[in-house]
Protein backbone atom coordinates (compact mmCIF):
# COMPACT_ATOMS: atom_id res chain seq x y z
CA UNK A 1 0.00 0.00 0.00
CA UNK A 2 1.04 3.35 -0.72
CA UNK A 3 0.87 6.29 1.06
CA UNK A 4 -2.45 8.24 0.73
CA UNK A 5 -2.35 10.43 -1.99
CA UNK A 6 -4.05 14.17 -1.20
CA UNK A 7 -7.59 13.50 -2.16
CA UNK A 8 -8.25 17.29 -3.10
CA UNK A 9 -5.74 16.93 -6.33
CA UNK A 10 -5.76 13.77 -7.56
CA UNK A 11 -8.86 11.98 -8.91
CA UNK A 12 -9.32 8.77 -10.87
CA UNK A 13 -12.48 7.98 -12.64
CA UNK A 14 -13.48 4.88 -14.55
CA UNK A 15 -15.68 3.80 -17.36
CA UNK A 16 -17.47 0.63 -17.98
CA UNK A 17 -14.58 -1.12 -19.82
CA UNK A 18 -12.81 -2.50 -16.35
CA UNK A 19 -14.18 -0.93 -13.34
CA UNK A 20 -12.92 -4.13 -11.28
CA UNK A 21 -9.38 -2.73 -12.07
CA UNK A 22 -10.51 0.58 -11.26
CA UNK A 23 -11.61 -0.25 -7.87
CA UNK A 24 -8.21 -2.18 -7.37
CA UNK A 25 -6.07 0.62 -8.32
CA UNK A 26 -7.97 2.77 -6.13
CA UNK A 27 -7.66 0.52 -3.19
CA UNK A 28 -3.74 0.88 -4.11
CA UNK A 29 -4.14 4.71 -3.73
CA UNK A 30 -6.06 4.52 -0.59
CA UNK A 31 -8.74 7.04 -2.61
CA UNK A 32 -12.63 6.82 -3.67
CA UNK A 33 -13.12 6.25 -7.32
CA UNK A 34 -14.44 9.66 -8.90
CA UNK A 35 -18.51 10.11 -8.91
CA UNK A 36 -19.42 9.50 -12.45
CA UNK A 37 -22.45 8.68 -14.68
CA UNK A 38 -21.74 6.34 -17.91
CA UNK A 39 -24.36 5.03 -19.50
CA UNK A 40 -26.45 4.80 -23.37
CA UNK A 41 -29.34 6.45 -24.52
CA UNK A 42 -32.27 4.30 -25.99
CA UNK A 43 -30.46 4.96 -29.75
CA UNK A 44 -27.43 3.48 -28.32
CA UNK A 45 -25.58 6.58 -28.09
CA UNK A 46 -23.00 7.27 -24.82
CA UNK A 47 -24.31 9.20 -21.91
CA UNK A 48 -21.78 11.24 -19.50
CA UNK A 49 -22.12 12.97 -16.61
CA UNK A 50 -19.54 13.89 -14.32
CA UNK A 51 -20.59 13.71 -10.84
CA UNK A 52 -18.41 16.27 -8.54
CA UNK A 53 -16.17 18.99 -9.27
CA UNK A 54 -12.99 18.55 -11.14
CA UNK A 55 -12.06 22.13 -11.34
CA UNK A 56 -8.45 22.09 -11.54
CA UNK A 57 -7.81 18.49 -10.22
CA UNK A 58 -5.36 16.16 -11.73
CA UNK A 59 -7.59 13.27 -13.24
CA UNK A 60 -7.11 9.92 -14.47
CA UNK A 61 -9.77 7.98 -16.45
CA UNK A 62 -8.85 4.36 -16.21
CA UNK A 63 -10.67 2.56 -19.56
CA UNK A 64 -8.76 -0.21 -21.45
CA UNK A 65 -10.61 -0.12 -25.18
CA UNK A 66 -11.34 -4.10 -25.32
CA UNK A 67 -14.10 -5.80 -26.87
CA UNK A 68 -16.72 -3.98 -27.29
CA UNK A 69 -13.94 -2.09 -28.59
CA UNK A 70 -15.67 0.99 -30.12
CA UNK A 71 -18.44 1.63 -27.24
CA UNK A 72 -15.01 1.54 -24.80
CA UNK A 73 -13.12 4.12 -27.24
CA UNK A 74 -15.89 6.41 -27.36
CA UNK A 75 -16.56 5.79 -23.73
CA UNK A 76 -13.34 7.08 -23.06
CA UNK A 77 -13.45 10.63 -25.89
CA UNK A 78 -16.39 11.51 -24.37
CA UNK A 79 -15.18 11.18 -20.47
CA UNK A 80 -12.08 13.00 -21.32
CA UNK A 81 -14.21 15.75 -22.98
CA UNK A 82 -16.77 16.07 -20.72
CA UNK A 83 -13.26 16.33 -18.42
CA UNK A 84 -12.06 18.91 -20.22
CA UNK A 85 -14.89 21.32 -20.15
CA UNK A 86 -15.13 20.77 -16.73
CA UNK A 87 -11.74 22.66 -16.28
CA UNK A 88 -9.80 19.85 -15.04
CA UNK A 89 -5.99 20.75 -14.94
CA UNK A 90 -4.85 17.15 -16.25
CA UNK A 91 -6.47 14.61 -18.06
CA UNK A 92 -4.53 10.88 -17.89
CA UNK A 93 -5.86 8.51 -20.31
CA UNK A 94 -5.17 5.06 -18.65
CA UNK A 95 -5.52 2.22 -21.18
CA UNK A 96 -4.38 -0.62 -19.52
CA UNK A 97 -5.17 -2.61 -22.82
CA UNK A 98 -4.84 -0.34 -26.13
CA UNK A 99 -7.02 -1.46 -28.83
CA UNK A 100 -6.57 -1.17 -32.48
CA UNK A 101 -2.68 -1.53 -31.98
CA UNK A 102 -2.87 -4.49 -34.51
CA UNK A 103 -3.88 -2.00 -36.80
CA UNK A 104 0.35 0.42 -36.92
CA UNK A 105 1.26 0.59 -40.62
CA UNK A 106 -0.10 0.48 -43.91
CA UNK A 107 0.67 -3.45 -44.75
CA UNK A 108 -1.67 -3.53 -47.84
CA UNK A 109 -2.99 -0.70 -50.53
CA UNK A 110 -5.56 1.76 -49.57
CA UNK A 111 -5.77 0.68 -45.77
CA UNK A 112 -5.71 3.11 -42.87
CA UNK A 113 -3.07 3.34 -40.26
CA UNK A 114 -6.03 3.42 -37.20
CA UNK A 115 -3.92 3.36 -34.02
CA UNK A 116 -2.45 6.72 -35.52
CA UNK A 117 -6.35 7.64 -35.86
CA UNK A 118 -7.01 6.75 -32.32
CA UNK A 119 -4.16 8.82 -31.07
CA UNK A 120 -5.67 11.58 -32.80
CA UNK A 121 -8.79 10.83 -31.53
CA UNK A 122 -7.72 11.02 -27.87
CA UNK A 123 -6.05 14.43 -27.67
CA UNK A 124 -8.85 15.97 -29.74
CA UNK A 125 -11.00 14.97 -27.55
CA UNK A 126 -8.92 16.65 -24.36
CA UNK A 127 -6.45 13.80 -23.07
CA UNK A 128 -3.05 15.71 -21.93
CA UNK A 129 -1.30 12.11 -21.20
CA UNK A 130 -1.63 8.69 -21.88
CA UNK A 131 -0.58 5.59 -19.20
CA UNK A 132 -0.93 2.41 -21.04
CA UNK A 133 0.19 -1.07 -20.40
CA UNK A 134 2.79 -3.02 -23.30
CA UNK A 135 1.48 -1.48 -26.43
CA UNK A 136 1.48 -4.22 -29.29
CA UNK A 137 4.29 -2.26 -31.38
CA UNK A 138 5.86 0.14 -29.34
CA UNK A 139 6.39 2.67 -32.10
CA UNK A 140 2.96 3.46 -31.16
CA UNK A 141 4.06 5.72 -28.37
CA UNK A 142 5.43 8.03 -31.94
CA UNK A 143 1.63 8.71 -32.68
CA UNK A 144 0.94 10.93 -30.17
CA UNK A 145 1.61 14.37 -29.29
CA UNK A 146 1.36 14.33 -26.00
CA UNK A 147 3.67 12.37 -23.57
CA UNK A 148 2.96 8.45 -23.17
CA UNK A 149 3.83 6.51 -20.36
CA UNK A 150 4.42 2.80 -21.32
CA UNK A 151 4.64 0.28 -18.54
CA UNK A 152 5.05 -3.59 -18.74
CA UNK A 153 3.18 -6.08 -17.03
CA UNK A 154 6.75 -8.56 -16.78
CA UNK A 155 7.21 -7.24 -13.29
CA UNK A 156 4.12 -8.79 -12.09
CA UNK A 157 4.16 -11.95 -14.22
CA UNK A 158 7.52 -12.07 -13.54
CA UNK A 159 6.89 -12.11 -9.45
CA UNK A 160 4.51 -15.77 -10.46
CA UNK A 161 6.79 -17.39 -13.01
CA UNK A 162 9.84 -17.27 -10.61
CA UNK A 163 8.33 -19.39 -8.04
CA UNK A 164 7.82 -22.25 -10.85
CA UNK A 165 10.26 -25.24 -11.03
CA UNK A 166 12.62 -23.82 -13.73
CA UNK A 167 14.27 -27.07 -13.66
CA UNK A 168 13.35 -28.64 -17.28
CA UNK A 169 11.91 -25.45 -18.53
CA UNK A 170 13.02 -23.95 -21.66
CA UNK A 171 11.12 -20.55 -22.80
CA UNK A 172 9.52 -21.03 -26.56
CA UNK A 173 8.46 -17.63 -28.37
CA UNK A 174 5.30 -18.57 -30.34
CA UNK A 175 7.06 -16.87 -33.46
CA UNK A 176 9.58 -14.79 -34.27
CA UNK A 177 8.89 -11.32 -33.93
CA UNK A 178 8.73 -12.24 -30.33
CA UNK A 179 11.93 -13.10 -29.70
CA UNK A 180 13.34 -9.71 -27.79
CA UNK A 181 10.46 -10.52 -25.28
CA UNK A 182 11.24 -14.21 -24.95
CA UNK A 183 14.75 -13.49 -24.81
CA UNK A 184 13.88 -11.17 -21.48
CA UNK A 185 11.68 -13.83 -19.76
CA UNK A 186 14.68 -16.57 -20.32
CA UNK A 187 17.52 -14.32 -19.38
CA UNK A 188 14.98 -13.54 -16.14
CA UNK A 189 14.31 -17.53 -15.48
CA UNK A 190 17.91 -18.46 -16.62
CA UNK A 191 16.38 -21.23 -18.73
CA UNK A 192 17.23 -21.90 -22.24
CA UNK A 193 15.58 -20.22 -25.62
CA UNK A 194 13.75 -21.29 -28.69
CA UNK A 195 11.58 -19.90 -30.80
CA UNK A 196 9.08 -21.04 -33.74
CA UNK A 197 7.96 -20.09 -37.21
CA UNK A 198 4.36 -19.53 -37.97
CA UNK A 199 2.48 -18.77 -41.19
CA UNK A 200 -1.06 -16.98 -40.60
CA UNK A 201 -3.36 -18.73 -42.85
CA UNK A 202 -6.07 -16.44 -42.00
CA UNK A 203 -7.48 -13.66 -39.55
CA UNK A 204 -8.16 -16.54 -36.97
CA UNK A 205 -6.30 -19.42 -38.47
CA UNK A 206 -2.57 -19.73 -37.93
CA UNK A 207 -0.43 -23.02 -38.47
CA UNK A 208 3.13 -22.94 -36.74
CA UNK A 209 5.40 -24.52 -39.49
CA UNK A 210 8.90 -24.93 -37.41
CA UNK A 211 10.44 -24.52 -34.30
CA UNK A 212 14.54 -24.17 -33.17
CA UNK A 213 15.09 -25.33 -29.45
CA UNK A 214 15.07 -28.19 -26.97
CA UNK A 215 11.60 -29.68 -26.77
CA UNK A 216 11.87 -33.66 -26.23
CA UNK A 217 10.85 -34.59 -22.65
CA UNK A 218 10.79 -30.39 -21.21
CA UNK A 219 8.17 -28.41 -19.67
CA UNK A 220 7.68 -25.43 -21.92
CA UNK A 221 6.42 -21.89 -21.44
CA UNK A 222 5.26 -20.12 -24.46
CA UNK A 223 5.63 -15.62 -23.90
CA UNK A 224 3.95 -13.10 -26.01
CA UNK A 225 2.02 -10.08 -25.44
CA UNK A 226 -1.10 -10.85 -26.32
CA UNK A 227 -3.85 -13.23 -27.30
CA UNK A 228 -7.26 -13.35 -28.65
CA UNK A 229 -8.39 -16.64 -30.41
CA UNK A 230 -5.29 -18.49 -28.85
CA UNK A 231 -4.26 -19.57 -32.58
CA UNK A 232 -0.54 -18.85 -32.72
CA UNK A 233 -0.39 -20.75 -29.02
CA UNK A 234 -2.35 -23.73 -29.65
CA UNK A 235 -0.88 -24.41 -33.13
CA UNK A 236 2.92 -23.66 -31.58
CA UNK A 237 1.94 -25.77 -28.56
CA UNK A 238 0.15 -28.38 -30.77
CA UNK A 239 3.96 -28.33 -32.47
CA UNK A 240 5.27 -28.64 -30.05
CA UNK A 241 3.68 -31.64 -28.08
CA UNK A 242 4.64 -33.47 -31.19
CA UNK A 243 8.12 -32.73 -30.64
CA UNK A 244 7.82 -34.17 -27.26
CA UNK A 245 6.90 -31.59 -25.05
CA UNK A 246 5.77 -32.53 -21.99
CA UNK A 247 4.01 -29.64 -20.95
CA UNK A 248 2.73 -26.14 -22.30
CA UNK A 249 2.18 -22.66 -20.82
CA UNK A 250 1.83 -19.56 -22.22
CA UNK A 251 2.08 -16.16 -20.37
CA UNK A 252 0.55 -13.20 -21.76
CA UNK A 253 0.25 -9.67 -20.93
CA UNK A 254 -3.10 -8.78 -22.28
CA UNK A 255 -5.41 -11.80 -22.02
CA UNK A 256 -8.44 -10.31 -24.63
CA UNK A 257 -10.11 -13.57 -25.02
CA UNK A 258 -13.39 -14.22 -27.53
CA UNK A 259 -15.36 -17.53 -27.58
CA UNK A 260 -12.84 -19.09 -29.94
CA UNK A 261 -10.16 -18.45 -27.92
CA UNK A 262 -11.25 -19.98 -24.82
CA UNK A 263 -12.82 -22.76 -26.39
CA UNK A 264 -9.06 -23.19 -28.32
CA UNK A 265 -8.09 -23.62 -24.49
CA UNK A 266 -10.20 -25.74 -23.35
CA UNK A 267 -9.36 -28.27 -25.91
CA UNK A 268 -6.20 -29.11 -24.07
CA UNK A 269 -3.09 -28.47 -26.34
CA UNK A 270 -2.29 -25.62 -23.83
CA UNK A 271 -1.84 -26.93 -20.11
CA UNK A 272 -2.52 -23.12 -18.77
CA UNK A 273 -2.68 -19.26 -19.70
CA UNK A 274 -1.09 -16.96 -17.22
CA UNK A 275 -2.65 -13.52 -17.87
CA UNK A 276 -3.45 -10.02 -16.08
CA UNK A 277 -6.33 -8.27 -15.67
CA UNK A 278 -5.46 -5.70 -18.05
CA UNK A 279 -9.07 -6.75 -20.04
CA UNK A 280 -11.67 -8.41 -17.60
CA UNK A 281 -11.17 -12.07 -17.95
CA UNK A 282 -13.94 -14.64 -17.55
CA UNK A 283 -12.92 -17.67 -15.35
CA UNK A 284 -15.21 -20.21 -17.24
CA UNK A 285 -15.18 -24.24 -15.98
CA UNK A 286 -12.47 -26.48 -18.07
CA UNK A 287 -10.16 -23.47 -18.89
CA UNK A 288 -7.41 -23.11 -16.79
CA UNK A 289 -6.26 -19.50 -16.53
CA UNK A 290 -4.62 -17.81 -14.08
CA UNK A 291 -5.24 -14.12 -13.89
CA UNK A 292 -2.67 -11.68 -12.04
CA UNK A 293 -3.34 -8.25 -10.85
CA UNK A 294 -1.74 -5.01 -12.97
CA UNK A 295 -3.66 -2.76 -10.56
CA UNK A 296 -0.55 -1.84 -7.91
CA UNK A 297 1.57 -1.68 -10.76
CA UNK A 298 -0.70 0.68 -12.53
CA UNK A 299 -1.55 2.52 -9.40
CA UNK A 300 2.03 2.86 -8.31
CA UNK A 301 2.54 4.50 -12.09
CA UNK A 302 -0.36 7.34 -11.51
CA UNK A 303 0.71 7.84 -8.35
CA UNK A 304 4.55 8.31 -9.34
CA UNK A 305 2.72 10.92 -12.60
CA UNK A 306 0.98 12.67 -10.67
CA UNK A 307 4.29 13.48 -8.49
CA UNK A 308 6.18 14.25 -11.19
CA UNK A 309 8.04 11.12 -10.33
CA UNK A 310 9.92 9.12 -12.97
CA UNK A 311 7.90 6.33 -13.91
CA UNK A 312 11.14 4.29 -15.35
CA UNK A 313 12.06 2.97 -11.69
CA UNK A 314 9.33 0.54 -11.71
CA UNK A 315 10.98 -1.52 -14.57
CA UNK A 316 14.12 -3.40 -13.44
CA UNK A 317 12.50 -5.89 -15.06
CA UNK A 318 11.13 -4.99 -18.78
CA UNK A 319 10.61 -7.89 -21.01
CA UNK A 320 10.32 -6.55 -24.29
Amino acid sequence: MVGRVAANDLMVFTGNANPELAKKMAQHLDMPLGIASVSEFSDGEISVEIGENVRGKDVFIVQPTCAPTNDNLMELLIMCDALRRSSASRITAVIPYFGYARQDRKDQPRVPITSKLVANLLVSAGATRVLTVDLHAQQIQGFFDIPVDHLYASPVLFEYLKDIDTSNLTLFSPDVGGMKMASAYAGMLDVPLGFIAKRRTSAETVEAVSMVGDVDGRDILLVDDMTETAGTLCAAAELLKKNGAKSVMAAVSHGVLNDMGYERIANGLLDRLITTDTTPVEQRDGVPITVLSVAALLGEGIKRIHDNASVTGLFKIKGF
